[in-house]
């Protein structure tokens, strides 16, 4: 396969190509859907095609194919040359590119079981018997359950002389149920994160642990009153925290975005370059770390879609915007000398573009535990989960839900809430955070279907927090007038 990988690349250059660049990569992907007491959907798919850029001429051109045929490759690389001549006729900027040492190396996600190798009916019937425990609180009236299991096998050229492979495998098991009654349905999900590992990330004992659980507090969601309109201090795990991150920090901060060079899917950023240094994005307790090397992370493979090895860097440093998510085009934008790898493509057949790194909120510094930030509010509510969640094309004033929803009052959850979304702009929100616990309590979250792009292009990043406290804001904005918490 690797000659057809330098076949591809001696072509390119032959036809004239100033730079180019070839991935060669296969995938495999397993997906399990179930619902109540039948298998709902399942898909076994694998795929393998080549993707060669080149500059031609200042201007870049792509093409992929499946055609791994010496014809079919060579077909591909003189039609990224051509379209990057053809690009080249609009005038644009001469693409330039800040320098990445050429390696080669190899790297492979630590994993101890295939989750390929494992028998489907195993993999089917661990969901059913999830569904089957939900199923026997009376209150519950559908369950579903989901298991997605990837795997990537990947080869990188560049004309500089790099020669990477990787191979990435990814796991990630959930359920959720739902009560019904009264007119009204309402669910509770158990979401462990998505990791970069194998089959030994589909804990079983501890998802078939924590059903009675879900299936309890699915009924006692449906069974809660309405959230009052408010303005509030709020208490956000990990899990919910996860979203937040990845809309508001994640892709505000990627540099394409933040240049005016992506604008599909609300695609403009607020943290412009002149923002640097001078905007404060949070409290003094917030640091946002981005590290494409973090142990299990979904966006830890090795090196990216340009050969640039993984790295860790601070986006927010105790409260100040200090950094971006880039490619080698654009770093230099900004007065880097090294883009920090994170130009990814979703597929053969698609050009890499910038995409969110694995971007942690850093635990709290002084020993606190999310019982005791809880234990310090006096009034407010707790949220757990993901939910649904709005954000202004220029990532700044947005609106999230949740999963699950608790009031605090006087330093105790006491009830559950339903219907809860709070609204708050970006600097604000992460700037009245005055609590955060410690290393004990972070915990991985992740995103395995973060759109971008147009074509949109699908990508995978883990946001790690610990539990947060947000002070004063608004709830229920939508639902009506607001009032003070009291």
């Amino acid at each position: 396969m690797k000659d057809l990988a330098r076949l591809a690349l001696d072509t390119a250059l032959s036809r004239g190509a100033d730079y180019a660049d070839v991935r060669l990569v296969r995938y495999r992907s397993q997906n399990i859907g179930t619902e109540d007491r039948r298998v709902s959907s399942l898909s076994d798919t694998e795929d393998v095609g080549i993707g060669v850029r080149a500059i031609a001429n200042g201007a870049w051109g792509f093409s992929g194919t499946c055609d791994l045929s010496p014809e079919g490759v060579q077909a591909c690389a003189a039609d990224a040359v051509a379209i990057a001549r053809a690009s080249a006729i609009v005038g644009q900027k001469p693409v330039s590119l800040v320098p990445e040492p050429p390696a080669t190396r190899a790297f492979r996600t630590p994993y101890q079981i295939d989750p390929f190798a494992v028998p489907i009916e195993e993999k089917v019937g661990l969901l059913l018997e999830i569904n089957e425990r939900l199923l026997a609180n009376r209150g519950v009236r559908k369950a579903h359950g989901f298991m997605t299991l990837r795997k990537a096998d990947r080869m990188f050229l560049s004309s500089e002389g790099s020669d990477l492979e990787s191979e990435v495998v990814t796991t990630n098991a959930t359920y959720s149920a739902t009560a019904v009654g009264d007119g009204d349905a309402r669910s509770r999900s158990y979401e462990p994160p998505p990791l970069t590992m194998g089959y030994e990330n589909i804990d079983r004992e501890d998802l078939l642990a924590n059903t009675e659980r879900v299936a309890e507090e699915a009924v006692e969601h449906l069974r809660a009153p309405e959230c009052e309109p408010c303005v509030t201090d709020l208490v956000l795990d990990p899990v919910h925290l996860s979203l937040t991150i990845h809309e508001s920090v994640g892709h505000a901060t990627e540099l394409d975005r933040a240049l005016g060079m992506e604008e599909s899917l609300a695609g403009r950023s607020f943290a412009v370059p002149s923002l640097l240094r001078n905007l404060k994005y949070g409290s003094d307790l917030v640091t946002f770390r981005a590290d494409n090397t973090l142990e299990h992370g979904l966006a830890t493979h090795g090196f990216d879609d340009e050969g640039v090895a993984g790295q860790a860097w601070n986006i927010v440093e105790d409260g100040l915007f200090v950094g971006y998510g880039t490619s080698r085009e654009v770093a230099g934008e900004v007065g880097l000398e090294r883009s920090t790898g994170s130009c990814r493509a979703d597929h053969w057949g698609s050009i890499p573009i910038v995409r969110i790194p694995n971007l942690s909120l850093m635990p709290g510094k002084v020993p606190c535990s999310p019982d005791e930030i809880i234990a310090d509010t006096k009034r407010g509510i707790y949220i757990e989960g993901r939910g649904s969640f709005s954000i202004d094309q220029m990532r700044c004033n947005f609106q999230f839900g949740g999963d699950a929803f608790w009031e605090i009052r006087d330093g105790k959850r006491v009830r559950m809430l339903k219907n809860v979304t709070y609204q708050s702009m970006t600097t604000d929100f992460w700037n009245s955070i005055d609590a955060i616990a410690d290393e004990r309590f972070w915990h991985m979250g992740g995103v395995l279907n973060c759109g971008k792009g147009d074509p949109m292009q699908i990508s995978q990043m883990t946001h790690g927090a610990a539990t947060v406290r947000v002070r004063n804001v608004q709830v229920g904005a939508a639902a009506g007038v607001m009032r003070k918490s009291s």
